[in-house]
């Protein structure tokens, strides 16, 4: 036997009888019971939101968005008015859900006045600011008017909105300006919105701007068209053309 065969056997017998002094043995033992192998829960399958109700907005107040988002995209030769696109329907499902809740907002406070690039440091939730919102907007058009804006012309719902967006017509709790800036943000992703949300329809804001949907990949194309308009009728996530 070679001496460094004796001293490798003794390392790992001094190892051994070590590690056996001052741990214990380990015994294994069965649990029977639990439901069985875990399967993954398939997702909820796609559909259109119901345009035939509405979820948050009363049907005053949803008749005041759609006279305002009409203003911001009329109906012309180009295609029709965001009421007819749904984008009421679009606001008024996405204000009833985490959107409207500002689920993934943090709104504990301290409220602090922020500088103009960091954007609105309020915690009212969109759901609140409509709410508040279209009333002072009501408010200060028969104050400016004497009437609803919903009676006013297009030259002065114009004029109107256009005091608001300035911030020259004033609201009692919000800034006026911030409000404008958020129905205009709302209204075009309403109008640009994938039609399962309740927007978009007919793919009418994806036709106007040239964007072809949610098509799997674009291999068919890029040699045959490379450089060129791809003129391609848009698909939805719902697979409808």
């Amino acid at each position: 036997m070679k001496r460094r065969d004796v001293m490798k056997g003794g390392l790992v017998l001094l190892a051994t009888t070590t590690l056996a002094s001052i741990y214990k043995p380990a015994y294994s033992r069965t649990y029977v019971g639990g439901t069985g192998m875990w399967k993954a829960t398939p997702p909820p399958p796609l559909s259109v939101v119901d345009p035939t109700r509405l979820v948050y907005l009363t049907p005053q107040e949803a008749r005041l968005v759609g006279a305002v988002f009409d203003v911001l995209i009329p109906a012309d030769e180009l295609g029709m008015g965001a009421t007819e696109a749904g984008c009421v329907t679009f606001l008024d499902h996405q204000l009833a859900g985490p959107y409207g809740s500002a689920a993934k907002d943090y709104r504990l406070g301290p409220v602090v006045e922020g500088l103009p690039q960091q954007g609105p440091q309020g915690i009212m939730t969109p759901a609140e600011m409509y709410r508040t919102g279209l009333a002072e907007l009501e408010h200060a058009a028969h104050a400016e008017f004497n009437k609803s804006f919903l009676d006013l012309s297009e030259e002065q719902k114009i004029t109107f909105l256009k005091g608001v967006e300035g911030g020259t017509i004033s609201f009692d709790t919000l800034k006026s300006d911030q409000f404008f800036v958020l129905m205009l943000q709302n209204v075009r992703e309403g109008y640009l919105a994938d039609p399962m949300y309740g927007g978009n329809r007919d793919m009418v804001g994806w036709k106007l701007v040239g964007f072809p949907g949610a098509i799997y990949d674009y291999r068919d194309w890029i040699v045959s068209k490379r450089g060129k308009k791809i003129d391609v009728h848009p698909v939805s996530l719902l697979g409808r053309a």
